[in-house]
């Protein structure tokens, strides 16, 4: 078994898509006619978004991100944190904590997409 996709619930999901590649250089696997579900190719796992008027129709009632209260967050690596992190606010991204270098060798920053989720933005971590 491997995990496949993780799935965010948004407003628009071309914007998203646009907000992902404009912001961490992903690119567009695919977007559905319907514009209601979309792919970026992330390496591994794709990270997908699915429309939050789609998810009402099948029954699903998705809560709103709060990244003040977050209930998870997505973590993206890189070995340049503090580029990272001025290429993501420049393409729209809101900032939540700043580069911060952490006592286990890994250096941190935090921002939140424009619909609300908590995004990590991370050095790989160093084994000692």
């Amino acid at each position: 078994m491997r995990l496949r996709h993780t799935i965010l619930y948004v407003e628009n999901v071309a914007d998203s898509l646009s907000f992902f590649t404009r912001a961490f250089g992903f690119q567009q696997k695919m977007l559905h006619e319907s514009g209601d579900y979309g792919e970026l190719d992330t390496g591994t796992t794709i990270l997908s978004f699915s429309s939050i008027s789609l998810m009402q129709t099948l029954g699903k009632s998705p809560g709103r991100p709060d990244p003040k209260q977050p209930v998870f967050e997505i973590a993206l690596e890189t070995d340049d944190v503090a580029a990272a992190v001025n290429q993501a606010l420049a393409a729209g991204a809101h900032p939540v904590r700043d580069v911060e270098q952490m006592p286990w060798g890994q250096t941190i920053a935090y921002v939140s997409d424009p619909n609300g989720f908590l995004i990590e933005i991370c050095s790989p971590v160093v084994q000692a």
